[in-house]
């Protein structure tokens, strides 16, 4: 197993390792291009560099630059996904994210987690767990989405919101750490 199978894998992998380090060159150069570009102007070349980041990505989804990712290719974004600007994703553990649904300006979305053991945690180790948004979620700005977090289907996460657990469908959520406020249904 590689250290990049190991990374989507939700096992300690090493970020030391050339092909994680390869991974993430790449990403850091295409993500620059795509921030250069302007997907409401010239839509044509903002998905192109956007596909060279993210492949995962359905041509439909609409993301606003300034974007911010760790490796692009394990960002799975459905159709007319929504992601305004300044959003970082640092996307180890995958982020899968549903039709319809859209993240407000600042969103990060945090998959890597790292040892609980300050000795292990001196080493270049971590450990990536995936994080899933349903569709048709609605995700205010500035919004922080912790590791192995899954997000029902639409679901409304109030600005500001730091989302550390689960999350079922219908459902709005808020505060630090987010709980239901109210059912959507």
């Amino acid at each position: 197993m590689t250290e990049l199978d190991k990374m989507t894998a939700n096992v300690l992998y090493n970020c030391d390792a050339p092909e994680y380090q390869a991974s993430w060159r790449h990403a850091a150069l295409a993500s620059a291009k795509f921030n250069q570009t302007s997907p409401l102007e010239d839509r044509e070349t903002a998905v192109k560099a956007m596909k060279e980041l993210m492949p995962n990505a359905s041509e439909e989804a609409l993301v606003i630059p300034p974007f911010y990712c760790d490796h692009g290719w394990p960002i799975h974004l459905a159709e007319r996904v929504f992601i305004n600007r300044n959003c970082e994703f640092l996307d180890s553990g995958g982020i899968y994210i549903g039709k319809h649904t859209m993240l407000g300006p600042g969103c990060k979305l945090l998959t890597p987690n790292h040892p609980i053991d300050y000795m292990q945690r001196r080493e270049p180790v971590e450990t990536g767990y995936a994080i899933h948004i349903g569709e048709d979620c609605w995700l205010g700005g500035n919004v922080t989405v912790c590791p192995g977090v899954t997000i029902g289907n639409r679901v409304i996460v109030a600005a500001g919101s730091v989302v550390t657990k689960d999350v079922p469908d219908d459902v709005m959520v808020a505060g630090n750490p987010a709980v239901i406020k109210k059912s959507l249904k």
